[in-house]
């Protein structure tokens, strides 16, 4: 799968702007602050129908214009894939493939693979566990459209479930019976998505070790872990047993939007125990884990982009990435820096063809 163009409209910093890209290899370079990134941050849009850096759709529209457009044209599997994604303030964002619009955003998730590595992803270690069930959500749907199916309706019923805790409180009242609906929905989309998580941390996680050994020079013992209150018992039980808590804080204590994947470093949070250097390897392997993990479930080249890497991480670390580029597996490349004589003798190691933009 490649990405032959793409042309933004009103896009963040950028008025109008077209790119023809090379098979393999992409930089962008230029000083901070001249859009490198926004470029990348639109790929990713054509892939998940949203920005990875600022997913409030309206912030993504050049200041004082009402609209943006951001189109892409994909060689994949020998036929020509044209998707683009717009949005105006005030309406509805719009995504469409080959002209026709997706009725369901959802349908579009996997259909163009991609893994982002970035300095936000340290929000993974640092921020609370929300963002790493994302990560592991995320992971998963770009291969198995049913289980993002469940997580959407799951996050609906848990959102209506909620609001009735609400309603009681205020209004001083309760129904067993409505709550009853809610519980044994909650119940069956729960278990399904724990089941599949838990599969997945089964054969993401040899993937995501090996990569580390590789970054790391097997200095480390790294583990990653899958916690969850549905392993204490089944979720029907959970919200039974705890309606009390329930109707108390107007709020569903147990299920899976409580779980989280658990990082450590030689038996400890990588968060307090691991350097900064540390949590770098650790995100990288599970960065290039998902790459590995969505080419084995897909058999398709996953798109990468590599968003100022160059000046966050050592030489070693990026040497380590580099070699994923020189192998066959490896698929088509974009990368921002903000150095050009740096990018391009990185770029030259490889012995792939590569194009060079200035912003």
């Amino acid at each position: 799968m490649i990405l032959q163009k793409i042309a933004l409209l009103n896009y963040k910093n950028f008025d109008s702007i077209d790119f023809e890209f090379d098979p393999k290899i992409n930089c962008f370079v230029g000083h901070n602050g001249v859009g490198k990134t926004n470029v990348l941050d639109a790929i990713y849009h054509l892939s998940f129908g949203k920005s990875y850096f600022n997913p409030i759709t309206t912030q993504n529209i050049k200041h004082d214009t009402d609209f943006f457009v951001v189109e892409g044209k994909y060689l994949k599997a020998e036929r020509e894939e044209k998707i683009l994604v717009s949005a105006k303030r005030g309406q509805k964002k719009i995504i469409k493939r080959n002209g026709k619009p997706y009725e369901k955003f959802s349908e579009h998730i996997g259909f163009l693979p991609l893994v982002i590595i970035s300095p936000a992803d340290r929000d993974l270690i640092i921020e609370g566990s929300d963002t790493r069930r994302k990560f592991m959500d995320g992971v998963i749907s770009q291969g198995d459209s049913a289980y993002l199916t469940s997580l959407i309706n799951y996050n609906k019923v848990l959102s209506q479930r909620n609001s009735l805790l609400k309603y009681f409180a205020a209004n001083h009242t309760f129904n067993q019976d409505t709550i009853d609906i809610y519980n044994a929905q909650l119940h069956e989309y729960g278990t399904l998505i724990f089941e599949k998580r838990k599969q997945f941390l089964e054969a993401f996680t040899p993937i995501f070790l090996k990569r580390h050994q590789s970054i790391s020079n097997s200095k480390e013992t790294v583990h990653l872990r899958y916690r969850s209150q549905l392993e204490e018992a089944p979720l029907l039980n959970l919200l039974q047993d705890n309606i009390t808590k329930d109707k108390m804080s107007q709020y569903t204590n147990f299920g899976i939007h409580k779980d989280d994947l658990i990082f450590e470093i030689d038996g400890h949070p990588i968060k307090k125990f691991g350097s900064q250097g540390q949590q770098k390897s650790y995100l990288i392997a599970l960065k290039l884990g998902q790459f590995d993990f969505i080419k084995q479930q897909s058999n398709v080249n996953p798109i990468l982009l590599l968003d100022d890497i160059f000046d966050k991480l050592d030489e070693q670390r990026v040497s380590q990435i580099m070699k994923l580029v020189n192998e066959e597996k490896f698929g088509q490349l974009f990368i921002s820096d903000t150095h050009a004589d740096r990018t391009e003798a990185v770029i030259k190691k490889v012995h792939q063809s590569y194009k060079l933009f200035k912003l």
